[in-house]
């Protein structure tokens, strides 16, 4: 019976920690679901995707590296893999819906168009892009992605590059 009671302690407790972690790093999980979708319920489901995947993965947490350099690994790679289902089973979305009171300022058309040229990139310059977006360090970017900082410095270079030749389709 102890032990029961001990399992369920520990348990609420991990879901204690849990919870405070999200609360914590929720703007990063939406940003970073952002990023790869502008539709709000697509935003909304990755959010949840990445939340399972922190949950599934959150007891296996060693602190080796800052909870916040974690949850972008997490979140980039769920969102990594989800993108490429997609792609892969791509369908076309017909939406009724128009705002005819949206911001249609020069400053909004430019992040718009941002926007839709970093949304052409593949996966991971994406995400390369969103954490230099977010004023991490190279050193940070090179630890979420997995390079080096010189090479995040060379991926970023040659990522302005395309992103300049682009067209605004």
């Amino acid at each position: 019976m102890n032990q029961l009671v001990n399992d369920k302690v520990a348990l609420h407790d991990k879901e204690q920690q849990f919870a405070q972690t999200v609360a914590e790093q929720k703007s990063t999980i939406y940003t970073v679901c952002y990023m790869f979708s502008q539709d709000a319920d697509e935003v909304n489901d990755l959010f949840q995707e990445v939340l399972v995947n922190l949950w599934k993965g959150f007891e296996n947490f060693k602190h080796r590296s800052d909870i916040k350099t974690w949850v972008y690994r997490v979140a980039l790679n769920t969102c990594i893999s989800l993108d490429r289902k997609k792609r892969r089973s791509a369908t076309v979305r017909l939406t009724m819906d128009i705002n005819l009171f949206e911001d249609r300022d020069e400053d909004t058309r430019q992040v718009d168009m941002l926007h839709k040229r970093i949304s052409k990139l593949q996966p991971f310059d994406r995400a390369i892009v969103l954490l230099w977006l977010e004023n991490l360090s190279y050193d940070e970017i090179g630890q979420i992605v997995g390079i080096t900082a010189k090479n995040v410095s060379v991926r970023l270079f040659r990522i302005r590059e395309q992103l300049k030749q682009m067209s605004n389709d």
